[in-house]
């Protein structure tokens, strides 16, 4: 049986009927906005630190090369561009020869690695001290870091080398005692293709290609075995690392050779002395900073203990030390004789002050710490 209710009841219930429709679509209007997700970093690593006497240097641990498990510690060094890595372990003893790795054809697939039939050399270091690398274009996939924190590239362009030679001796180095594992912006003077290994990842939106390094723990330089130092290494950089972290930002210049090197313009003065100089700073230099003066007396000095050198850049960074017996090892050098117009700092710098590298807008971070 159908109930009927009287006219002024059945109003009543259509009033509220309305009313809560109505409300209903109020709430629906008012859904809360999403909440904007700020960027973040892709990934932080740390190294190893490692000293023998006066000389100091920073490795990264890399443990796949394609489809090769192991342990191959990397200098990691700012003052290149791109890694290379000996091909020993990598691929088949039969294929590393005295004049080179056999590649039948234009390439050839080995072990996950793709090795060209592009040959060159790489040469790192300075008057009197170079090392010169002979190997192939190569790619592969690399994991970067290890149980302790680490991240793996796509395929990537990197040097595979089959012998390393000492320009001093003339003798052949130990197999992977020259693995470099080279961060500096621009590219490879061995082979255009080959540029910074970090330069190479997808990143989030709204963050740039590149890395921040933390400063060095210089009491954890050891003799005796390779300590690790956590976050050192920070992969991709964020609107606040570039423009609201300290950083004095310089904008770097493009060279027909190399491309956005990690050079920049700065003055260096040293007991009294002034120069104009082109600064770079160099994690793989592990010991003795280089300046270079066009107007020195000899070819090569060495600066006195309790010597003080700074730095000034046009963009305000400034940076003292004082040499001592240790730390800080300084050398002049006349540029007519080195062949060389960079002033390299070495490692000491990262000791005392924070470093970054933006690919993206071509430019170098500073900070003091």
């Amino acid at each position: 049986m159908i109930k009927k209710y009287p006219v002024y009841l059945r109003l009543f219930i259509a009033v509220c009927c309305v009313s809560i429709f109505v409300t209903s679509c109020k709430k629906d209007n008012n859904n809360p906005t999403p909440s904007v997700v700020a960027p973040k970093n892709l990934a932080t690593i740390g190294l190893y630190e490692y000293s023998s006497g006066v000389n100091r240097r920073v490795f990264v641990n890399i443990t796949t090369v394609g489809n090769n498990t192991g342990s191959y510690p990397s200098v990691f060094d700012t003052g290149s561009t791109g890694m290379t890595m000996d091909a020993t372990g990598l691929i088949p003893a039969a294929m590393i020869t005295a004049n080179g790795i056999t590649v039948p054809g234009d390439s050839v697939v080995v072990n996950g690695i793709t090795i060209t039939s592009k040959t060159s050399t790489i040469t790192y270091g300075g008057v009197g001290g170079m090392t010169v690398e002979y190997g192939n274009l190569a790619y592969t996939t690399v994991t970067v870091g290890d149980a302790n924190g680490s991240i793996t590239t796509g395929r990537i362009p990197i040097f595979l080398y089959y012998k390393a030679v000492d320009g001093t001796t003339k003798q052949n180095l130990p197999a992977h005692s020259n693995d470099v594992f080279g961060v500096g912006s621009g590219v490879s003077f061995t082979n255009s293709t080959i540029a910074s290994p970090l330069s190479y990842f997808t990143l989030p939106a709204n963050v740039s290609s590149g890395f921040k390094l933390a400063m060095f723990d210089i009491n954890k330089f050891s003799t005796t075995n390779l300590t690790y130092v956590a976050g050192l290494v920070t992969i991709g950089l964020t609107p606040n690392d570039l423009n609201s972290s300290g950083f004095v930002m310089h904008p770097l210049s493009n060279y027909t050779q190399g491309g956005y090197l990690p050079y920049i313009s700065g003055t260096i003065n040293y007991n009294g002395t002034t120069v104009p100089a082109t600064l770079l700073f160099d994690t793989g230099t592990p010991s003795t900073t280089i300046l270079e003066n066009p107007s020195a007396t000899s070819n090569t000095s060495s600066l006195a203990s309790s010597s003080t050198v700074s730095i000034t850049t046009p963009q305000g960074f400034t940076y003292q030390y004082t040499v001592s017996s240790s730390y800080n090892l300084t050398d002049v050098e006349k540029t007519s004789f080195s062949q060389d117009i960079r002033s390299i700092f070495s490692i000491d710098f990262f000791t005392s002050n924070e470093y970054l590298l933006d690919y993206t807008h071509h430019q170098m971070g500073l900070k003091n710490n």
